[in-house]
């Protein structure tokens, strides 16, 4: 994570492949992130314990996911109750799941830095309080005030889908 190497490095590949190195899935995720053309899901736990997924517009900065969310929308209640999630996307030449904790952001620096990095991607956010607002987002995110939350990253597991092929998990400190 920029800044972050991972303290365990795991080979799961089962063709002899060197082990993937995380600096590919970093670059990856920094270069692609955020993109209309890059589907990303978070999946968040209900409070009877069954699984939930929705679509975010995700954002990989400083070492972890940011994305934002409707106030009443069953991602944020799922997370208000259980901060853990996953996040999982499909990048160019690698596939890449991550585990970790989502906060809600509030810090005004953080939340202008993402709003011009969402600008930037084509969502004219801005920054209204301690929320976004935005003339749209996508039809199933409610009517704004949005949230910015961070999921920070505990363990990525990456699957090469192009040469140099391999598969690894990555393991990070708190």
């Amino acid at each position: 994570m920029a800044g972050r190497e991972p303290v365990e490095v795991t080979n799961l590949d089962r063709y002899d492949h060197p082990v993937l190195p995380w600096s590919r899935a970093e670059e990856a995720l920094a270069t692609s992130m955020p993109s209309p053309s890059v589907p990303s899901f978070l999946g968040t736990v209900r409070p009877d314990g069954r699984p939930s997924s929705a679509g975010v517009g995700a954002v990989w900065l400083d070492g972890g996911v940011y994305f934002t969310s409707s106030p009443g929308a069953r991602k944020a209640r799922n997370l208000a109750q259980n901060p853990n999630c996953t996040f999982s996307v499909r990048l160019g030449g690698i596939d890449v799941v991550a585990e970790g904790e989502a906060a809600r952001v509030t810090d005004p620096d953080t939340l202008m830095r993402l709003a011009a990095i969402y600008w930037e991607a084509g969502w004219p956010a801005e920054v209204e309080g301690d929320a976004f607002t935005a003339p749209f987002n996508a039809p199933s995110a409610g009517p704004p005030p949005w949230h910015l939350y961070r999921m920070r990253v505990a363990t990525v597991f990456g699957v090469a889908t192009a040469e140099p092929y391999g598969a690894a998990r990555w393991r990070f400190d708190g």
